[in-house]
């Protein structure tokens, strides 16, 4: 895919399967962030001309939102990345929550979709059960349907495992939350960058993702479906217009989400999707024996995020012997807490190298090439 030369920060020896933790940003995204600052930096409702652009730029954001999850543009909303929303929402909807409700988080979830609903539990008396996954890293949906009560308020999932790749039957979940009028409550994060989000197609309640892993800035992006923000109470000061948002914007990063959503509707989800499925593909088929894997042998059923380790070395060292090689991969737990527990790798950890469009079947080999040498 002739998309490397849009960023500057791949025109070095460096092979970054780093994305997961944040991917690398298009020139374009850089050039908006800059271009704000110089020519529009001011906060909004003033009647001069830096201050109009300013409003007219968090419209243009939320639009660009809209487009992106598929919502209406006054349902999406902005803060500093996905866990603090967390938090702040789960506050929200604790206020109609009663002692004894319960609430579904699964074994594949970053913390970021756990921990803000045990500190609620934790204020609330309420209870969190973890609904395990199958040994092959997939949701045990059978065990969903066994934990689901009529005390069941909310079912909190990611659309794909930020660890071992994992996607989720998203629409199954949400029919079985509704079935016993749960809210379907979706963590976007990992999957943003590796396919389309619909959030009406998909049916879920609430929304979340991180721009800083689908090419953006770091920054959060929210949705709530509107009826429900209708009727929830939020934390909110009394003159502010939008009732997620708290305090002044990062305009300068609104800037850099747009360009962020131009530059993805631009290289287009069908050859994204692609060109990822090749890479994933390409580096299942040749992962050296020496390599335990975590998670499906195959491209179906998966982003390509691969969390393995290599035999006799610890994750830690696998990953800084790579860095020395100009090769970025991550290790330790990267927040997922409970397939790690699951997996038994709760102490070390895995190493985990994940593959967006950007990456190039050189860099891949590189990769495989490094892990047969360490």
């Amino acid at each position: 895919m002739d998309v490397r030369s849009r960023f500057s920060s791949l025109q070095v020896p460096t092979a970054f399967f780093d994305g997961p933790g944040g991917t690398q940003v298009p020139d374009s995204v850089i050039e908006a962030i800059a271009g704000y600052l110089r020519e529009s930096n001011a906060n909004l409702g003033g009647p001069f001309g830096n201050s109009r652009r300013s409003d007219a730029l968090v419209a243009q954001a939320r639009l660009a939102a809209a487009s992106f999850l598929g919502c209406e543009s006054d349902e999406a909303f902005f803060g500093a990345n996905m866990t603090t929303l967390n938090f702040a929402l789960s506050r929200t909807v604790g206020r109609t929550l009663d002692e004894g409700d319960e609430i579904l988080c699964t074994a594949i979830d970053h913390d970021g979709n756990v921990s803000p609903w045990l500190e609620l539990a934790h204020d609330r008396n309420l209870r969190v059960q973890i609904v395990d996954v199958l040994d092959d890293t997939t949701l045990d949906y059978d065990d969903l349907e066994r934990k689901l009560s009529e005390r069941t308020r909310i079912v909190a999932f990611p659309l794909a495992s930020n660890a071992v790749g994992t996607t989720t039957d998203v629409q199954r979940i949400v029919e079985l939350a509704r079935s016993v009028g749960a809210l379907s409550w979706a963590d976007a994060v990992h999957f943003g960058p590796h396919g389309p989000i619909d959030v009406a197609k998909l049916g879920v309640d609430v929304l979340l993702c991180s721009p800083y892993k689908f090419f953006g800035p770091h920054l959060g992006v929210g949705y709530v479906r509107g009826d429900l923000t209708a009727q929830w109470r939020t934390y909110k000061v009394r003159p502010a217009d939008h009732p997620y948002e708290t305090g002044t914007l990062p305009h300068e990063l609104l800037a850099g989400f747009v360009a962020a959503v131009e530059y993805v509707e631009s290289v287009g989800w069908a050859a994204i999707r692609e060109q990822e499925r090749m890479l994933g593909q390409r580096f299942l088929d040749g992962l050296p024996e020496r390599c335990t894997l975590y998670g499906l042998r195959t491209m179906d059923g998966r982003v390509p995020t691969f969390a393995f380790t290599v035999d006799g070395i610890e994750p830690r060292v696998v990953s800084e012997r790579l860095a020395e090689r100009d090769i970025a991969v991550w290790d330790g737990n990267y927040y997922a807490v409970e397939i790690m527990e699951r997996l038994g790798l709760s102490t070390h950890g895995a190493v985990r190298a994940g593959f967006v469009h950007y990456n190039t079947d050189l860099e891949v080999d590189r990769l495989l090439a490094a892990l047969e040498e360490l």
